[in-house]
């Protein structure tokens, strides 16, 4: 018996099959023989026979996967797909199922040595099968490859395979993760980014080393490697969880966390599944052309791409098809329609199911509507706020006081409570407001052993952030200006100055602010760190243009999409790389790229920005017409109302609050073991754990305490919001008076010219027209 019927999945590009299929077959059976993963007369049990490979048929899904690949490299990339495999079952049977954690850890830690990025003397000498095919497989792949894909390639290799040790400690302690580690860590554990790296060599075609890093592309992987991966999950439940006795199943996952029976779980996962595809239709149709004009991409760099998403799509429509028919999972039922078609005429036989698409809205993808349709500025009214678990202590700092009179100082000579002339929607907050949001209060609970210089700063940098997150929608959203808005994003870059001396002059307050703060913050550092608090900077402002996109659209955020965002629009990045820059030379920056750090970082970044969308729900959808907001994102994709949304974005808080402490009691010890640390790094580290805690708790506070969320101010100035606010087709009428000037507070005051010689920046001129 199936554990559950398998969905509907939505498929909209079908499956071809490569001609070079059975030379595939014929060439990785003698492989596999040649490199021992089969034997001809095995003295024991063996991990696979003959007949499994025959059964899993893995030259079928590199053909479907990569329909257009010659033959050579069809060969090579099955070579690879049948070592992968075989090293997942290898590891289980001797690894997982005798939880040998000291094992496993020295088995997986010699891989990446049979796999150099420029290959230099005499490899190791392979002590096992999986080492043995490793080092041919490499062998016959860098002659294929650059150095630049054989780095990004390496890293996937080391994450899929170091990251079984997370799988191996879950399962040694009977722990299943909640939803959002779980996608995290699935994509590395499933090898996904691994096999999009395989299909440049299937298209020819590298993706250029200028853009491989950027949002789009990252967004392209990752999608990706979520739509193969989730799908898998469907596929695989009843071997996985009911023979093998694993726990890393998202239908599982979703299962226990929400507390539904299996077969809704697997609905749910579908839904994720879609969203994932239509997120990688999304970026691939809006953002990728914009991103090669933009990067001055040559045609043939352009094609490239082009054939690199094509080939990424390919493998999707493949790898479905091929788990259909995969004796390896669970497809009873699929199999059953597999070659019936649905209307007279249509093709049928292998590689054509695609094309017989069942006429449901799951299958057609029609949930799509649902994240297009939300009406702005939806009354939404007073609502309860769960109960936020909290664990960790609130501690404020003695300097708050002075950081209050400071602050407000600070707002007023950069204008933020005043009308910047010319520039629509800029007149956001005024000082009456100002002193109920009470930022130093914030950064008093963050950083309560602060200098009062120090909590000055801190205090200033959070005013910056809100009023340029404030700002930012109010002059460019109101018109869907993204010209305007990338403009202006690019130009906080020159705010920013690495040495510290040269910037043109400042335009607005978010520009003046940035740039004094710039000069203060900086100016002690090094170069290296100012570098890094750049790209903080740069990443907060960066995804300003991603809420954008989605408001030009109309478009509720994709759930894993939103959740990634969200720590960049949130700011914790900024926030905890300022902690991280304390601490000098005394912590080795490669602890802070390891899987726990990042780990812990992230737990910390969505407590904080899940607590803000809570408090401002009614803020941003009933006022500002907002769409990127956790609780609307899950009342949309669950189908429920706004209280029920609240409830299970809470139950996330707390499942993100529980994995961070299981996080410093499980797995920073043995991270500061394995870097050997001192007594003072290792201080040094914790006291940066500590600061997380104090973050999650001061924020929450923030939360409870300030004015900026409080129905009663919300609802204090209804008609003025509206006007300014007024949005979409019709309400160009509603803005005319703000031309002219009305409530101008700061229209004549004297003007400065940016002066870094001082340390600071002050009031400066700002032009006329739009910035």
């Amino acid at each position: 018996m199936q554990p559950f019927t398998l969905p509907d999945f939505y498929m909209p590009h079908p499956a071809r099959l490569n001609p070079h299929l059975e030379g595939a077959r014929a060439h990785t059976k003698a492989w596999s023989y040649e490199m021992g993963i089969l034997e001809e007369n095995p003295k024991e049990k063996p991990i696979w026979t003959e007949s499994d490979l025959d059964a899993h048929d893995y030259a079928l899904l590199c053909a479907y996967t990569h329909p257009d690949a010659p033959a050579p490299e069809l060969n090579l990339i099955t070579d690879w797909y049948v070592w992968v495999f075989f090293f997942d079952d290898h590891f289980l049977e001797i690894y997982k199922r005798t939880k040998d954690m000291r094992g496993a850890k020295a088995y997986l830690d010699r891989l990446p040595l049979f796999m150099p990025v420029v290959p230099t003397g005499t490899p190791p000498e392979p002590t096992n099968v999986v080492e043995r095919a490793l080092a041919d497989l490499w062998a016959r792949t860098v002659p294929l490859t650059s150095v630049h894909w054989r780095e990004r390639f390496l890293e996937a290799t080391k994450n899929l395979m170091l990251e079984c040790m997370w799988e191996l400690a879950n399962i040694q302690e009977n722990r299943v993760a909640n939803p959002v580690e779980y996608i995290e860590m699935r994509r590395k554990v499933g090898g996904a980014p691994w096999s999009a790296g395989l299909v440049e060599i299937a298209v020819g075609a590298e993706v250029p080393a200028a853009v491989a890093a950027t949002r789009p592309l990252e967004v392209l992987r990752d999608t990706f490697s979520d739509g193969v991966h989730l799908r898998n999950d469907l596929f695989s439940y009843q071997r996985e969880v009911e023979v093998e006795g694993e726990n890393a199943n998202c239908v599982l996952v979703l299962e226990r966390f929400l507390g539904v029976p299996t077969q809704k779980a697997a609905d749910l996962t579908n839904e994720i599944l879609t969203s994932r595809l239509q997120q990688f239709e999304n970026t691939a149709l809006v953002e990728v052309p914009a991103l090669c004009v933009e990067y001055g991409l040559t045609p043939a760099q352009a094609l490239d791409v082009a054939r690199y998403v094509k080939g990424l799509q390919d493998w999707q429509s493949g790898g479905h098809e091929w788990h259909m028919r995969s004796s390896r999972y669970m497809n009873e039922n699929a199999d059953k329609s597999a070659d019936v078609p649905d209307f007279p005429g249509t093709p049928t036989g292998l590689g054509t199911s695609a094309f017989r698409i069942r006429l449901t809205p799951a299958a057609l993808g029609l949930q799509r509507i649902k994240t297009l349709t939300h009406p702005p500025f939806q009354p939404v009214g007073r609502m309860p706020l769960p109960k936020i678990s909290m664990p960790f202590k609130l501690r404020l700092s003695p300097h708050l006081s002075a950081a209050r009179r400071s602050t407000l100082e600070w707002a007023r000579r950069f204008a933020m409570l005043d009308v910047v002339p010319g520039v629509f929607g800029s007149g956001i907050w005024d000082e009456r407001r100002f002193i109920g949001f009470d930022f130093p209060i914030c950064a008093a609970g963050i950083h309560p052993d602060a200098s009062p210089h120090e909590l000055d700063l801190s205090s200033a940098w959070l005013t910056w952030g809100t009023y340029g997150d404030d700002y930012f929608p109010r002059v460019f959203g109101a018109t869907r200006d993204m010209a305007g808005a990338k403009r202006f994003n690019a130009r906080l870059s020159m705010f920013m100055p690495l040495d510290c001396a040269g910037a043109p002059v400042p335009e607005n307050p978010v520009e003046s602010g940035l740039l004094d703060l710039w000069i203060r913050t900086a100016s002690p550092m090094s170069m290296s760190s100012r570098q890094s608090l750049r790209r903080s900077v740069e990443t907060m402002t960066g995804s300003w243009l991603w809420e954008l996109l989605n408001q030009t659209q109309n478009r509720i955020p994709d759930p894993v999409d939103y959740v990634e965002m969200r720590r960049k629009t949130f700011g914790a990045d900024l926030t905890m790389s300022l902690s991280k820059l304390t601490l000098g030379d005394v912590v080795p920056a490669p602890i802070f790229r390891t899987r726990t750090m990042r780990g812990l970082d992230n737990t910390t970044a969505d407590v904080g920005g899940w607590i803000n969308d809570l408090y401002s729900y009614r803020k941003e959808i009933e006022f500002e017409g907002e769409l990127s907001n956790f609780v609307l994102v899950a009342e949309r994709f669950l189908e429920c109302d706004a209280q029920r949304a609240k409830e299970v974005v809470n139950d996330l808080i707390t499942a993100r609050v529980l994995e961070f402490e299981h996080i410093v009691a499980t797995e920073l010890p043995r991270i500061l073991d394995e870097f050997e640390l001192d007594k003072a790094a290792r201080e040094a580290v914790l006291g940066y754990v500590e600061k997380q805690r104090l973050y999650m708790a001061g924020v929450l506070h923030w939360h409870v305490v300030t004015s900026r969320y409080v129905d009663a101010e919300l609802e204090r100035q209804p008609i003025e919001r509206a006007i300014d606010g007024a949005r979409g087709f019709g309400a160009s009428a509603a803005r005319i008076s703000s031309f002219f000037g009305a409530g101008r507070a700061g229209a004549g005051a004297p003007a400065a010219k940016a002066d870094l010689s001082m340390g600071t920046a002050r009031s400066v001129p700002v032009k006329q027209g739009r910035s």
